[in-house]
């Protein structure tokens, strides 16, 4: 074994990152949500992620699942911080409370070794931390891990980012590397942690701004009757744009790009800017723009086709079709969703339909943010702006 990990918080960073290290690592996690803590124990996954289910009932895997918070730490060589921190309309800022809940646990059973955040912070954050844990404990790594595809893309990291330039620094990203699949070493980036900070921060503004275009382009084409996906695979062909990350949807949503784009733009409260808060004023306009074409349409009645973010997702938070949901509800056309997720028969007030054809033949237009196989013998009826899931 290399080291003794503890990794607090078990949503996709931190399972993910737990079943990766333990690999090669010795490595104990932790969740406060106890029921998440049983399923582990059996082997069942919590989150919707084939590599982590698989990993799951492998049994060269060096890992357990804690109830004891004070047990989970106990000889512990680093600890791994990946608890929520969601964003706060009111303060404008991430709610870092979670991570000092865990710091001050941390300090009450005097840990003094190496703490590393996976957490997202605001920028700034590591150096503001009491003196008597930065620098001398804490690090910080951002991930940049897609939904439902966490582990896979901890096995096959674009690159290693640690904010700290430093020896501890470079082995922390050595127990990454060794852990991938395969891994280019010159793609480990050793930076102040200011620069850290930034970079998780900006690389999901980036994305999001991507997002927005190609949704902005597919607004232009709905609006003048033009083929979205034409112009779009016409632009692709130019190897500086490129034929990724260009499908239109509903609008961005998930547990990253809506929180971190809102976090850079209030960053920005001093620096001159335009572009930054015209990412996100772009998603609330695409998912108005969305509702108004289905309204348009003037169905009978509407399905709500799954209430998560993406395919292979489980996550409802921040997901675009929440928004625009609330927007169709006060149209007064009656509404069913499709969750099979879901074991109840409403989610805030409106039927849950938990059979498909039943579902389908409630509903006169079936809306669809992402397109699924099971939805071809209703295609005629779907209201979708996927291009490459459509056949």
């Amino acid at each position: 074994m290399n080291m003794n990990i503890s990794v607090i918080g078990l949503g996709y960073v931190g399972l993910s990152n737990a079943l990766l290290l333990a690999q090669h690592n010795e490595v104990t996690a932790f969740d406060i949500n106890q029921k998440k803590i049983t399923q582990l124990q059996k082997g069942l996954s919590p989150l919707e992620d084939v590599e982590i289910e698989t990993f799951l009932v492998r049994d060269n895997l060096h890992i357990s699942f804690e109830t004891s918070f004070d047990k989970a730490v106990a000889g512990a060589d680093l600890v791994i911080i990946a608890t929520p921190t969601d964003f706060d309309e009111t303060t404008q800022a991430f709610d870092t409370t979670s991570i000092e809940a865990v710091l001050a646990q941390l300090s009450a059973v005097k840990f003094d070794k190496t703490i590393l955040i996976k957490s997202t912070i605001p920028l700034g954050y590591i150096s503001k931390l009491p003196a008597a844990l930065h620098p001398k404990q804490v690090l910080f790594s951002p991930e940049f891990l897609r939904e439902g595809h966490a582990l896979f893309d901890n096995l096959h990291p674009s690159r290693i980012i640690i904010g700290e330039e430093s020896e501890r620094a470079r082995q922390i990203a050595i127990l990454y590397a060794d852990a991938a699949v395969k891994f280019d070493s010159t793609h480990i980036f050793l930076m102040g942690e200011l620069e850290a900070e930034a970079t998780k921060l900006f690389s999901n503004t980036y994305l999001a701004l991507r997002v927005a275009y190609f949704n902005e382009i597919d607004s232009y084409a709905l609006a003048n009757g033009l083929d979205s996906r034409k112009i779009i695979a016409g632009m692709a062909q130019d190897p500086r744009i490129g034929d990724f990350y260009n499908n239109p949807s509903f609008g961005y949503g998930g547990y990253c790009l809506p929180k971190d784009t809102k976090e850079i733009e209030s960053e920005y409260a001093n620096v001159p800017q335009d572009l930054i808060s015209a990412v996100v004023a772009a998603n609330k306009t695409r998912k108005a723009f969305i509702a108004d074409a289905i309204l348009a349409k003037k169905p009978a009645s509407i399905g709500i086709y799954r209430l998560t973010m993406k395919a292979n997702s489980d996550n409802f938070r921040y997901s675009s079709i929440l928004d625009i949901l609330n927007i169709l509800r006060t149209s007064g056309i009656p509404l069913t969703i499709y969750e099979p997720s879901l074991v109840t028969t409403d989610f805030q007030g409106i039927p849950l339909e938990n059979n498909l054809e039943t579902f389908a033949q409630k509903s006169a237009l079936i809306v669809a943010n992402r397109m699924s196989p099971e939805l071809r013998p209703y295609a005629e009826k779907v209201f979708s702006r996927d291009l490459y899931g459509r056949d």
